[in-house]
């Protein structure tokens, strides 16, 4: 005969739910008031479902940088965990009331909007139909920060977090970028860039930087820097002859075609490039499957 001994597992006792949206609200945001706006409470009750989290943990799940509060590492985990599945709750929800929305709103850099995806919306429009509406986004950031989108367009190194998929659809290159009479006045040597003022943006602060490290070039030192918002505003700034620009050559492809700005120093590839990322549930979407195919296609050089 046959013994069977059980062990009785007790399951980890999970912690309250609201306490849970809290914190991974908190951490989106840096902010406990920011939080208290989106959930509509008062900031003490945000407080007090951030105390009742750190004492199920028994560990403190926030450091202080300046202002902003920021998950500890172990906390970060738990807070892209509990994004994921906050999203997949929501969509499960939408599926049983049969809410299922047919249109993407799709978070987009906007120089890349502008000057690499409007030239192609009237394509986009024949393949795909209404069912995309473009978000311009000033400052890029990962889709788990936006539970109003349903994907966004991610540039340059990126890793999808937990719930996430990417799918990469286009290699891109980039370089410093002037109009042709300020090119003009420069030598070979990536140094005599530094007589003209550079543009820098502060949506993407380090993109001088990786293009120095990337290149091999040492880094120039700049007689003046003019830092502008946006990308866009600083490609604006360029191509109206304020100085130069570092640029990703997708954002400016027209300009080059037409003359308007030029790469004295040439391009150097970003092989990481361009992906679209979107919640795991949302991958088997007719909508996000077409999406997908018309990026892959008008991503691949001729």
């Amino acid at each position: 005969m046959i013994h069977h001994d059980f062990v009785n597992v007790v399951p980890m006792r999970l912690p309250p739910l609201n306490a849970i949206r809290a914190f991974e609200a908190v951490c989106r945001h840096g902010s406990i008031l920011k939080a208290a706006e989106e959930l509509n409470v008062v900031r003490g009750a945000v407080r007090q479902q951030i105390d009742t989290l750190e004492n199920h943990f028994g560990s403190k799940l926030f450091l202080r940088d300046g202002r902003r509060l920021v998950p500890t590492l172990q906390a970060s985990a738990f807070a892209a965990a509990a994004s994921a599945a906050f999203d997949i709750l929501q969509r499960a929800a939408s599926e049983l009331e049969g809410a299922v929305p047919r249109r993407i709103r799709l978070g987009v850099p906007s120089a890349f909007a502008v000057w690499w995806l409007m030239p192609r919306a009237a394509d986009m429009q024949a393949s795909l139909g209404d069912t995309i509406d473009i978000v311009p986004m000033t400052t890029v950031e990962p889709l788990q920060m936006h539970p109003e989108l349903d994907a966004v367009i991610m540039g340059g190194e990126y890793r999808p977090a937990a719930g996430i998929a990417a799918l990469r659809f286009m290699a891109d290159e980039f370089g410093p970028v002037a109009t042709p009479s300020l090119a003009a006045t420069l030598s070979s040597d990536p140094a005599a860039m530094g007589a003209l003022t550079k543009l820098a943006s502060r949506s993407v602060p380090k993109l001088w930087d990786e293009w120095f490290a990337e290149s091999g070039t040492p880094p120039v030192v700049f007689s003046r820097t003019q830092e502008l918002e946006d990308l866009l505003l600083a490609l604006g700034a360029a191509r109206s002859g304020l100085g130069v620009a570092l640029a990703p050559r997708a954002s400016i492809e027209d300009d080059l075609k037409r003359g308007h700005l030029v790469a004295p120093y040439g391009f150097i590839s970003r092989p990481s490039g361009y992906s679209l990322c979107c919640r795991t549930p949302d991958v088997k979407r007719p909508a996000f499957a077409a999406l997908s195919g018309w990026l892959l296609r008008c991503g691949t050089p001729a």
